[in-house]
């Protein structure tokens, strides 16, 4: 079967889902979890770890592991793991392949087509860096999906028969989405996106490690570049205080010696959700702007909302649901769960891309993210200016869709014009992100103002066609912009593809294992020393029979291990925190 799987490829989270007859299901991972962290590990021996294993490999040895490389997709940044540098398409491609993995195990066949999500605010270059970390993967993506459409689709999917205005609020580990949906008659229509692709729960934990950094008289740049362990083990920490904040009024964090460790006389601080909500007033502050740009965009006012859905696992937070709540005049709605509804959703979009029975009645339609247009010049005054922006495709325009604009020569016999193609929101071109420029030639000598029309066709594979043609002769010429990664050519594809297969793998039956020893080391190191001691002596019994591959014995000491660790260490299973997805 030729199946096609639905992937919410998330800032500190990951999922992948499938369509059946009853609607779409998750599919778990080699821990049995939905939820994959977005951790990339390389351990000493260079074998490398994907998710919880790396997630823990993180707090004790952060400099072998890379997360949130999901906000760097399409620029330049590097991690380097491992002794070599790898590009955020890479660290994201060994996600998406371990999800693939799960997939393949899951279905006892491979694998080899999806729809993988993005934020709604992903501009082109980093839709396209997505493209090329699928292919790198060995999946063929069939469509990029925006994470708060993939939301709405599931929603629509259950609720199929109400006729309502939604507006997805899409707050999550990294990223934040909002967008206003209309379901009708089997349909759902996006009608406005907006966001930001650096907001979200990870800035939360993090605003309250640099409060707790500066009670030591400690900032966190500096801290984080001369002692990485403590940074990382009071992060750590963080996020699970500010897990219990969201339904405990106080939460205690250790402080950490600058190796990570702790120290009979560690100082242990206790935050209030009142401090949290304060420290992170600013920050959550930025959801405004884009809640009444979606607004306008829609020419909607609030009270023409329904209903509100939450999205994504900081959503949780009691603070995040106050605001969302003031700002709306609506109490919001998370009927479906917040980490898994983007996977849900696209895995609904990759049964209507395969022709799946049960969504043939399912009709979507989306937005542009942002406006197109081209370059132009004005005369202003005397003058003749470049570099200002024609938009041609406004943002939030509903795709597919065909649009022209005219324009003319700005010099005397004039023969030719260069379009460049420019997406972005500001009134001059150098602010906005160039994807592609051609030439026109043919155009008959005469004085300025020779007519040229310029139509842009975007379609809802994220294909962009311009076409432009000379109104007095006819004469056109086509320039088909399509999402392969900018930065990567087809040969660079070809060698990342060859560069991650050579990287060794732990079996996948290990992967619990794996698992298990990392989050013991973790916790060790945070143990006092009689609890140490029965621990150790835990781990020495589990490693004596992996070594010696005893099946019975192995069960045994797993057994006697995770039960130490879940007294002692509970909410650290192996699924994802409360920032799931984006």
């Amino acid at each position: 079967m030729d199946r096609i799987i639905g992937i919410d490829l998330g800032t500190t989270n990951s999922a992948a889902a499938y369509m059946t007859e009853d609607g779409p299901r998750l599919i778990p991972n080699a821990l049995g979890s939905p939820l994959t962290p977005s951790v990339i590990g390389i351990e000493e021996d260079g074998r490398l770890l994907v998710g919880a294993a790396a997630k823990e490999l993180q707090v004790v040895h952060p400099e072998r592991c890379a997360a949130l490389f999901k906000r760097y997709m399409g620029s330049d940044w590097t991690a380097e793991i491992g002794g070599r540098a790898f590009n955020p398409e890479e660290l994201s491609s060994l996600v998406l392949r371990s999800l693939k993995a799960d997939a393949d195990a899951f279905f006892g066949e491979p694998v080899q087509r999806a729809v993988v999500t993005v934020p709604a605010y992903f501009n082109d270059r980093q839709r396209k860096a997505t493209l090329a970390a699928g292919k790198i993967a060995g999946l063929e993506v069939e469509r990029i999906l925006n994470e708060p459409t993939a939301a709405a689709i599931a929603y629509g999917f259950h609720e199929s028969g109400d006729d309502k205005t939604l507006l997805i609020f899409d707050l999550g580990g990294g990223t934040f989405d909002v967008s206003v949906v209309e379901l009708f008659e089997g349909t759902l229509e996006v009608r406005a996106s907006a966001g930001e692709s650096f907001l979200g729960g990870e800035d939360f934990t993090r605003a309250l490690a640099a409060r707790i950094l500066e009670t030591q008289k400690l900032g966190f740049e500096r801290t984080e570049l001369e002692a990485p362990l403590q940074v990382a083990r009071l992060i750590q920490q963080c996020e699970a205080a500010k897990c219990r904040l969201s339904t405990q009024e106080f939460a205690s964090v250790r402080f950490p010696t600058r190796l990570g460790e702790y120290a009979d006389d560690s100082p242990q601080i206790t935050v209030t959700r009142a401090q949290l909500e304060g420290w992170i007033s600013t920050i959550l502050a930025r959801i405004e702007l884009p809640i009444r740009r979606v607004l306008g965009d829609a020419k909607l006012t609030r009270e023409q909302i329904d209903e509100v859905i939450l999205v994504g696992g900081a959503t949780r937070m009691p603070m995040v649901v106050e605001r969302v709540t003031q700002l709306l005049g609506k109490s919001p709605q998370g009927r479906l769960n917040p980490d898994e509804v983007v996977a849900m959703g696209a895995a609904v979009q990759a049964g209507l891309v395969g022709r799946d029975e049960s969504v043939r009645d399912l009709v979507v339609t989306d937005v542009a993210p942002f406006t197109l247009g081209v370059e132009i010049a004005k005369q202003l005054g005397n003058e003749q200016r470049a570099g200002y922006f024609l938009p041609v495709i406004e943002r939030n325009t509903t795709i597919p869709v065909s649009r022209m604009q005219r324009v003319g020569t700005v010099a005397p016999n004039q023969t030719s014009v260069r379009v460049r193609v420019y997406q972005g929101e500001s009134r001059r071109v150098e602010d906005n992100l160039c994807l592609g420029e051609f030439e026109l030639n043919g155009i008959p000598p005469g004085p300025p103002g020779q007519e040229v029309d310029i139509r842009f066709t975007y379609d809802l594979n994220g294909v962009l066609e311009v076409e432009a043609s000379v109104v007095s002769t006819g004469r056109k010429v086509s320039h088909v912009i399509t999402r392969h990664a900018r930065n990567l050519s087809a040969d660079q594809i070809r060698q990342a593809i060859r560069q991650m297969e050579k990287l060794k793998t732990h079996p996948r039956e290990e992967a619990a294992n794996r698992f298990l020893l990392l989050r013991a080391e973790r916790l060790y190191q945070e143990l006092p020393r009689d609890e140490r001691e029965v621990l150790s002596a835990l781990l020495d019994g589990f490693e004596a029979a992996l070594s010696m591959q005893d099946r019975g014995a192995i069960e045994r000491h797993r057994e006697a291990l995770e039960e130490f660790l879940n007294l002692h260490d509970p909410g650290a299973s192996g699924g994802g925190g409360d920032d799931a997805g984006d």
